[in-house]
């Protein structure tokens, strides 16, 4: 507790700085309120949900909480990691890949920052009862993970290639795609879409003259707030559906005063990345396009089976993150950073930052 009060005595409260950060991100896209107030309201049902829509705040908390370890090495990082962002895709060959599924707040920081963050969100996971392992457990397979894929040089994940155990995790939830093609369809159709939106929307498209029945879509956490829009349409005997979202710069820009580049860095970072690429997500403009189908989505801890093994799931992850790091870091750069720092330090990095986000989420809760 000490160790965060005095980190974080120069910052204003979780409220007002949630207000700052809005009025700056809105001022540069347009907001959409209904999904705003759900995030804010989501905020006050747990811990790690509110650490998933406050990217924002861990930007300003980690260069105080974690000062010594936000002096690391840069990498092209995730900035928003956490155990719910990694989810399944089909490559250019149609193979079934696994890894890192959203990149909205990419941003050169230290390359420990991945690491601490994805073990904090497993801390709040495992307090929530998300996960079943210990938070010691929890953090050595991250870091098991990340090393030994930071020694291979990396690999991609193709799920059924030598990953039997992550595959059956990743597709338990694919037994029946009907659910998926009826939640979308059962979606409002959106009045008004940004001729920008309904043209990049058509771009993904095998046939760009296609008839789309567009709606809004309303998904995730961090990026409530944001116009987000689904296009389906029937292809040769049977559905398919594109997304949009607004893009906009990391929340680190915003944290750190507008220092440097706004560039969004959402394609540099895919580009670089060692993983199967998904030919349908891309940067166009000022919106990031993907496919959504059954077997393309984040996947939540909740559609994970029961029986599963996450010591096997979080070592992935771990490995996951190494992927994204070599493209901008070299493997020896890591290692020798790495190599010297004391054991569990990773769990004590994320105790800190765990307690750190508790303390705002317990402000958050209280009553104005």
């Amino acid at each position: 507790m000490a160790a965060h009060t005095k980190a974080g005595s120069g910052l204003v409260k979780i409220r007002p700085a949630t207000a700052k950060f809005e009025t700056w991100l809105f001022g540069l896209i347009k907001p959409v309120k209904k999904d705003l107030d759900l995030k804010h309201r989501n905020m006050r049902e747990s811990a790690f949900l509110f650490l998933r829509a406050t990217f924002y705040r861990w930007a300003q908390l980690w260069p105080q909480v974690s000062a010594d370890l936000a002096s690391a090495p840069k990498a092209l990082a995730v900035g928003d990691l956490h155990v719910e962002n990694f989810g399944t895709w089909r490559d250019a060959e149609g193979r079934l890949a696994w890894g890192i599924n959203d990149f909205d707040e990419v941003w050169w920081l230290s390359y420990l920052n991945d690491l601490v963050r994805l073990a904090s969100s497993a801390n709040l996971a495992i307090r929530e009862s998300r996960l079943a392992l210990g938070r010691e457990e929890a953090a050595e397979a991250i870091l098991e993970g990340y090393a030994k894929a930071i020694e291979a040089g990396g690999r991609p994940f193709v799920l059924a290639e030598g990953h039997p155990a992550l595959h059956e995790m990743a597709i338990y939830r694919l037994k029946d795609p009907l659910p998926f093609w009826e939640k979308l369809g059962a979606l409002p159709k959106a009045d008004k879409v940004p001729a920008g939106a309904v043209k990049a929307l058509r771009r993904m498209l095998p046939d760009p003259h296609l008839p789309l029945r567009i709606s809004h879509r309303v998904a995730g956490e961090g990026s409530l707030g944001r116009q987000r829009f689904v296009a389906v349409t029937e292809y040769q005997g049977g559905r398919i559906a594109r997304e949009a979202k607004a893009a906009a710069p990391s929340a680190c820009f915003w944290a750190q005063g507008e220092k440097g580049s706004s560039a969004v860095l959402y394609q540099e970072i895919l580009d670089r990345s060692i993983r199967c690429a998904d030919p349908y997500v891309k940067l166009k403009g000022r919106w990031i396009l993907r496919r959504l189908a059954p077997d393309c989505a984040r996947i939540e801890l909740s559609a994970l089976p029961a029986q599963r093994d996450e010591i096997r799931l979080l070592r992935a992850m771990g490995w996951e993150t190494a992927n994204v790091h070599l493209g901008s870091l070299k493997a020896g750069a890591i290692r020798r950073d790495l190599a010297p720092r004391p054991a569990k330090w990773l769990f004590r990095a994320a105790a800190r930052m765990t307690e750190a986000i508790g303390e705002d989420w317990e402000a958050w809760r209280a009553k104005r």
